[in-house]
């Protein structure tokens, strides 16, 4: 006789088999209890797919749902340009499609982390996935009278994207430790310039193959619901550590209040947010007014404007994100080996070397678009050399049963200050300074390149909160490893 999981008897098996369940393998001793009951057939199904997970599996599937994630937020930038042509806006109004997605993006998250430390996480996750999905298909359908409404389904996009960005690096956080941890979170990581990278292919490649720029958002949901039942079958709910006690949500914010490496890592990523925000807007419209000034492309008059900025930057994006999660691991491991400090400090260095070659971007764009995307994918693999890194830093100053409150919350932050705003404020800059001259093409270039200058000395700020980092990295992972330990010990036994 076996019991499975969801404490019901599994028929047909040997008094002396032995089943292995989430939380550990039953005894073949164990003998038949009143309360158990046979399996429906539906509970042996589950059953045997509880038998079939691995942690490997697991990490893979919430990995594919993260590239969904970050390709249908960036598929609508992928056709800003028909956007913009298509409600009739200014470059401060397309900045506020993304600054509306960031800013529900950001409210989200905390209550989510909330939730993600106290209920189930899969559930949670497959909700929001569900969520998003269905508005973006719904957003498609939005007519150019309502340019409001099309903003405003993307803040409720950004309110089902948050569930998966807040709750799922705690689960692969919770499913491996150690060097094992940091592979997995890179992967992991990896899906954000991978699935950023295919959003602008795949909004580009379905507007020109259906001639119609609605269509780039009727693709991404679909996958969207694939991965959605994908976690719910396959992916397991693991234990937050083996922590015996519960500290409160107050407790909890106190405690990463005063984590400093917590805090400065949130402001580091927060500028890294501020300046991949702007870019991933901007970028792609910036090169297009380049090529117009350089005189090898012309102003878009036609109903489908030219996508090839937008894919050669998407194919930038996902190269350089590949590098960048790549290099960043391999280094931090090789550095490991000379100083404990190595995670702070290796992403210090690399956002001080991505701010020189993105100040070369707008150098050298008016004559060469070839010389700018050369800096363009250097830059960009210096800045996302550290987003698997600094998360691996959160795991390890902060305990398991506070991780997805402090993922939250450093989400939070990091969009609150960074990427909510840049967007916005970078389209503000441009429109002033359009405004305060007379307005031809090169000028509309030159004025978007000088409100892009911004990015790279907040990227230098950035690496400055890095390095202050790394003088309270040792301190804090200690005292996090003081506290678990306190907190899973046994209780002692009391004489009467």
């Amino acid at each position: 006789m076996c019991v499975e999981s969801d404490g019901c008897e599994i028929e047909g098996c040997g008094s002396l088999d032995e089943v292995r369940t989430l939380s550990g393998s039953m005894s073949p001793a164990l003998k038949s209890n009143p309360d158990l009951h046979p399996c429906k057939p539906g509970q042996k199904f589950r059953a045997a797919l509880l038998r079939c997970h691995s942690p490997a599996a697991a990490a893979g599937i919430l990995s594919f749902g993260n590239v969904l994630n970050y390709m249908d937020r960036y598929t609508v930038v992928g056709v800003l340009l028909d956007i913009q042509r298509h409600y009739g806006v200014t470059d401060s109004g397309i900045g506020l499609l993304q600054t509306v997605f960031i800013c529900s993006f950001m409210v989200a998250a905390p209550i989510f982390g909330y939730l993600g430390d106290r209920f189930n996480r899969k559930v949670i996750l497959s909700c929001g996935i569900f969520f998003w999905s269905i508005v973006t298909l719904s957003s498609s359908f939005i007519s150019k009278e309502y340019y409001w409404l099309f903003v405003l389904s993307r803040g409720l996009v950004g309110i089902g994207e948050s569930s998966y960005s807040s709750i799922s690096p705690t689960i692969i956080g919770d499913l491996f430790t150690s060097n094992s941890r940091t592979m997995m979170l890179s992967v992991f990581y990896l899906a954000i310039p991978l699935g950023s990278g295919l959003g602008y292919i795949l909004g580009s490649s379905a507007k020109v193959a259906a001639g119609d720029w609605h269509w780039a958002l009727r693709v991404s949901p679909v996958l969207g619901i694939i991965a959605g039942s994908l976690i719910l079958v396959f992916v397991p709910e693991p234990k937050r550590g083996s922590i015996k006690t519960r500290t409160s949500w107050l407790c909890d914010m106190k405690a990463l209040a005063k984590n400093r490496s917590y805090v400065f890592s949130s402001l580091a990523s927060s500028a890294v947010s501020f300046a991949t925000g702007a870019f991933g807007v901007w970028i792609p419209l910036y090169l297009a007014r380049a090529q117009v000034v350089q005189k090898t492309a012309e102003v878009c008059t036609k109903a489908i404007c030219s996508s090839t900025d937008s894919l050669i930057f998407g194919a930038i994006t996902c190269v350089t994100g590949l590098l960048g999660v790549v290099i960043g691991a391999a280094t931090t491991r090789l550095c490991r080996q000379k100083t404990e400090r190595a995670d702070p400090l290796v992403c210090a260095v690399s956002m001080l070397g991505s701010a020189i070659f993105i100040c070369l971007i707008f150098v050298v764009a008016k004559k060469s678009i070839v010389g700018a995307y050369v800096c363009i994918f250097i830059g960009e693999t210096l800045l996302f050399l550290n987003w698997a890194i600094t998360a691996d830093i959160l795991m390890f100053v902060v305990i398991p049963t506070r991780r997805a409150t402090a993922v939250a919350f450093q989400s939070f932050t990091s969009h609150l200050l960074g990427d909510a705003g840049s967007p916005y404020l970078i389209g503000l800059i441009s429109d002033g300074l359009q405004q305060s001259y007379a307005t031809s093409a090169l000028w509309r270039f030159l004025s978007l390149g000088y409100a892009l200058m911004l990015c790279p000395f907040i990227i230098v700020l950035g690496g400055m909160f890095f390095l202050a980092t790394a003088l309270f990295f040792l301190d804090d992972r200690e005292k996090a490893e003081k506290q678990l330990n306190q907190m899973t010990r046994p209780p002692s036994s009391v004489k009467v």
